[in-house]
């Protein structure tokens, strides 16, 4: 399908595991799928109090041995050492949300990897009160790599571009610092490719 509809298009084949399902349960399911030899990447999303992050670390070696780019949703509802432990443990490539680590001056010093933030459902979900209060800003000036997307556009009603233009009227960027953010975007990993868009999965 991907080759009749749309060949041009880079398409990044994700498995998504559910933090609140127990890993044993887990590890059965996401067996068969690492036989496959598709897929190329690994997520994590759901209730990021459910568990602790280290109880997945076994799956996570798993889909790294099995050459998989590595993300998790952390930073949204746990706090700033939660995310420098996920990216620790689960040798993570990339992070979604990770807004918290905004409160640790050591944790914006300590990642370096990319940081895929999706404003408008930060201030819908209630984690931050407006955009204009949005700590993207702060994470970007402490030299974290950060992306801007769409959590879900059908649930939100935001697409990409309409997150740009947030962030210019609310007065957190320039177009020229805009432009940066997106070629950060652009930028892909090998194996996660170009984020553009961002979604539960």
């Amino acid at each position: 399908m991907h080759a009749r509809v749309a060949p041009d298009i880079e398409w990044i084949p994700q498995l998504d595991l559910a933090r609140g399902v127990p890993v044993d349960i887990q590890a059965r399911r996401l067996a068969p799928f690492l036989e496959l030899g598709f897929w190329r990447t690994l997520d994590m999303s759901g209730d990021e109090l459910a568990q602790p992050t280290a109880v997945f670390k076994p799956l996570y070696r798993k889909a790294k041995d099995a050459g998989l780019g590595l993300k998790v949703h952390v930073g949204e509802w746990v706090d700033a050492d939660s995310v420098q432990r996920a990216v620790e443990e689960l040798e993570l490539d990339e992070v979604q949300h990770e807004i918290a680590a905004a409160q640790s001056t050591s944790v914006m010093k300590f990642n370096r990897i990319r940081v895929n933030i999706c404003p408008t459902s930060n201030v819908l979900l209630g984690r931050v009160e407006s955009l204009a209060e949005h700590p993207i800003r702060k994470l970007c000036d402490a030299g974290v790599k950060v992306t801007v997307n769409t959590d879900d556009v059908l649930v939100f009603g935001q697409s990409v571009s309409d997150e740009f233009l947030n962030l210019y009227r609310a007065g957190l960027f320039s177009a020229a610092e805009l432009d940066e953010l997106r070629q950060n975007g652009l930028s892909g990993h090998p194996l996660l490719g170009k984020t553009i868009l961002e979604n539960y999965g």
